[in-house]
C-alpha cells in the first residue's frame, strides 16, 4: 500500500504539472479542443449521411452503431490523453540521451515515461464519447439496462483499453533499435483506424482471413467489437469474452518484457 500511495502522489503532481502547463498556452489549449470537436462533428456527420441512405451496416443500426463510435472515441480519449504524447516522446528521449535522467530516477521506468504528461486538451473526447454513448442509448427504443451486462462493458472495455496501451507500448519500444521510429506513429494509427470497424465487414469469403488476422494475431477488432456488442447489442459469446481475457494477458505480458529489452540495449549518451 505505501508503493501504490506513493505512485499515486506522483501521479497527481504530474496531472497538475500538465494542467499548468497546458494553461500557460490557453489560445493553443482552446484551438486543440476545438479541433477534435470539428473532428468528432465531421465523423458524426459523416455517418449519418451513411445511415441515411441504409438501415445498417454490418448489422449495426445507426443506434447501435453510434453507441460504437463513442466507445470508440472514449477509448482513443484515454489513449491519446493520457499515454499517446509520452510514448511518442520516447524517441526523442533515446536519440538525445535524456533518457538517462529517467533510468536514474527511484521509479518504475515504464511508469515515469508512459504518464509523466498529461495532454489536457483531448481529455474532452473522453466526456463526448460518453456522452455519445448515453445519446445512443436513450434514444434505441430496444435496448433496456441489466447490471451483468454493463458490468461485462466495464470489464472488456478495459480490457481492450489495456491492449491498446500495450500495443503502443511495444511500438515506441523498438525506438531503441530505430532510433528515427517514423512508422511507429503510422502503425499507431492505423491500428486505431481498424478499431472503429465492425469486424462484421469482414465476414464475407474473400476478406475472412483478413479479419482472422486482425482477430487473432493483431487484434485490433476486438478492442471496440466485443465492449460495444456486450453493451448494445446484449451479445455476450464465452469465447470471444475469454479471448479478449488472454489477449489483454498476453499483450501486458508481451509489452513489459519487450520494453524492459529495449532498456537493456539502450546505450547512454556517454557510451
Amino acid at each position: 500500500m505505501p508503493q501504490v500511495s506513493r505512485y499515486l502522489t506522483i501521479y497527481i503532481s504530474f496531472i497538475k504539472f500538465s494542467l499548468i502547463t497546458e494553461l500557460s498556452f490557453k489560445i493553443n489549449f482552446l484551438i486543440k479542443i476545438f479541433v477534435e470537436l470539428l473532428w468528432l462533428s465531421i465523423l458524426i456527420i459523416f455517418y449519418e449521411i451513411l445511415f441515411s441512405n441504409t438501415d445498417n451496416i454490418a448489422h449495426w443500426s445507426r443506434e447501435q452503431y453510434l453507441f460504437f463510435i463513442g466507445c470508440h472515441y472514449m477509448l482513443g480519449g484515454i489513449i491519446e490523453s493520457l499515454f499517446l504524447e509520452n510514448c511518442a516522446n520516447f524517441t526523442e528521449l533515446v536519440r538525445s540521451g535524456d533518457l538517462d535522467t529517467y533510468l536514474l530516477k527511484p521509479i518504475d521506468e515504464q511508469f515515469i515515461i508512459t504518464t509523466k504528461k498529461i495532454d489536457w486538451s483531448t481529455l474532452p473526447n473522453i466526456i463526448q464519447g460518453i456522452a455519445i454513448m448515453i445519446y445512443a442509448l436513450a434514444v434505441n427504443p430496444k435496448w433496456t439496462f441489466e447490471l451483468t451486462q454493463f458490468l461485462m462493458f466495464v470489464i472488456t472495455f478495459t480490457c481492450g483499453l489495456t491492449i491498446t496501451y500495450s500495443f503502443l507500448l511495444m511500438l515506441c519500444s523498438t525506438s531503441v533499435w530505430i532510433i528515427r521510429n517514423q512508422s511507429m506513429m503510422e502503425l499507431w494509427w492505423l491500428f486505431s483506424t481498424l478499431m472503429r470497424y465492425p469486424k462484421e465487414i469482414f465476414n464475407d469469403s474473400w476478406a475472412h482471413s483478413i479479419g482472422w488476422f486482425l482477430t487473432f494475431v493483431i487484434p485490433a477488432l476486438i478492442v471496440i467489437n466485443i465492449p460495444a456488442s456486450t453493451m448494445i447489442r446484449k451479445f455476450l459469446h464465452p469465447y470471444s469474452v475469454l479471448w479478449m481475457g488472454i489477449c489483454t494477458g498476453l499483450f501486458m505480458f508481451a509489452s513489459r518484457k519487450l520494453f524492459k529489452f529495449a532498456l537493456t540495449s539502450y546505450r547512454s549518451a556517454s557510451s
